[in-house]
């Protein structure tokens, strides 16, 4: 049975949607603060969780940011009154599938709910790539590294797929030139000493380490 976690300090918000979606015959469990709601995500390993934001002692954005480092591959559809769309904009970077304003109809939800699960089914859980302490989410294009999420821009994203990919291995600027920028010849460019740059400081510097004369290395252990 497909199973649900509703992450909310109301009490009459959270029988509402429970209700919702057991008549959908899905499996729903509860928490009512942020603790127990990151435990029962981290043990249960839920289809979906729907969390709200604005909840006593831990709110919801550090428990969105909490289940991301633990478990990127979780799947979360925020709740939240608010009308910050920067704070939309970050719930969605650091993670979150769907964002859904309240007050919100009942058959929004659950047609959410559908849409964000046949994702789960159809384009099957998001594909993790790990070298040591560095984690890349492929789909989300998000890498965590000792528990903490960081956003990668678009070059950033290539040229850390391609060092994980070959963990251990010299890669030359020239093959980094050609895999990430698409350049078949040198243009004598510093793009990839650049990137390299920015990488290092969101992944620790000691962990691409620099091969005189030829190119980078990514630490594999």
């Amino acid at each position: 049975m497909t199973k649900i976690l509703v992450i909310d300090d109301e009490p009459d918000l959270v029988r509402f949607v429970r209700g919702a979606l057991e008549t959908e015959a899905y499996q729903v469990l509860t928490a009512t603060n942020g603790h127990d709601g990151i435990r029962l995500a981290l043990t249960e390993r839920p289809d979906l969780i729907v969390l709200d934001l604005v909840m006593p002692g831990v709110h919801g954005e550090a428990v969105l940011s909490a289940l991301m480092a633990q478990d990127p591959r979780l799947r979360v559809l925020i709740l939240s009154a608010s009308p910050d769309v920067q704070l939309r904009i970050s719930c969605l970077e650091l993670g979150a599938v769907d964002f859904l304003a309240k007050p919100f109809a009942v058959r929004e939800l659950i047609a959410r709910v559908r849409n964000r699960l046949q994702e789960t089914s159809s384009s099957k859980r998001r594909e993790i790539l790990q070298v040591g302490d560095i984690v890349l989410d492929l789909q989300a294009r998000r890498l965590v590294v000792d528990g903490k999420p960081t956003v990668l821009s678009q070059r950033e994203f290539l040229l850390l797929l391609h060092l994980m990919r070959n963990p251990g291995a010299v890669c030359s600027r020239q093959e980094l030139l050609s895999e990430v920028w698409g350049y078949d010849f040198d243009p004598a460019t510093n793009v990839v000493d650049v990137c390299i740059g920015r990488l290092r400081a969101k992944v620790r510097p000691d962990l691409i380490l620099t091969v005189r004369n030829v190119g980078y290395q990514l630490q594999s252990a």
